[in-house]
């Protein structure tokens, strides 16, 4: 299912209908704003962790506009296993940043979006610290925290991080 800017009263089946036949019948593509994009590896808050130095899991429900727990705890240094659960039928992005990485994130994504292929759009999401979640499939992505501090976790499809679809994560 496509992805969309929403409001938290708009008719979503039909906004989805009339945008998927948009798309399809205007052939568009957003792989081109996607390719050549150079995304760092490690950030100051931390990188991709390894699946086998896990030390705990945290299970993320992705609802309409909104994500089950709404804030999180991590320690510095300790590697985390993200099981994100869409539990809409709506697609999602659950990306980990500073609020520099999310605004960058952000930027791309309604870049994409404005293209009008949104296939594309979950098949060239390739961001370390960020996966794209169709309505009702479950994505991991594992992190390891590097120092204190206070980031965010945030879905940037456009118009739903503006819509409250954050969180903050507290690294301790």
């Amino acid at each position: 299912m496509p992805i969309l800017p929403l409001s938290a009263k708009g008719d979503v089946a039909a906004a989805v209908v009339a945008f998927s036949a948009l798309v399809a019948a205007c052939g568009l593509t957003a792989a081109s704003a996607h390719e050549g994009n150079n995304h760092p590896s490690t950030y100051w808050f931390g990188s991709p962790g390894k699946a086998a130095a896990v030390d705990r899991t945290i299970r993320v429900t992705v609802k309409d506009l909104s994500f089950i727990p709404g804030s999180l705890e991590v320690k510095a240094g300790e590697t985390v296993r993200f099981v994100v659960v869409n539990a809409s039928e709506v697609d999602h992005d659950f990306t980990i940043g500073d609020s520099k990485a999310q605004s960058e994130h952000r930027a791309e994504m309604t870049e994409m979006a404005s293209m009008g292929d949104i296939a594309t759009m979950h098949a060239n999401h390739v961001d370390p610290n960020a996966v794209f979640v169709k309505g009702g499939e479950t994505k991991e992505i594992v992190w390891r925290f590097a120092k204190a501090g206070k980031i965010e976790f945030g879905c940037n499809v456009p118009g739903h991080y503006e819509s409250g679809m954050k969180g903050v994560i507290a690294i301790r």
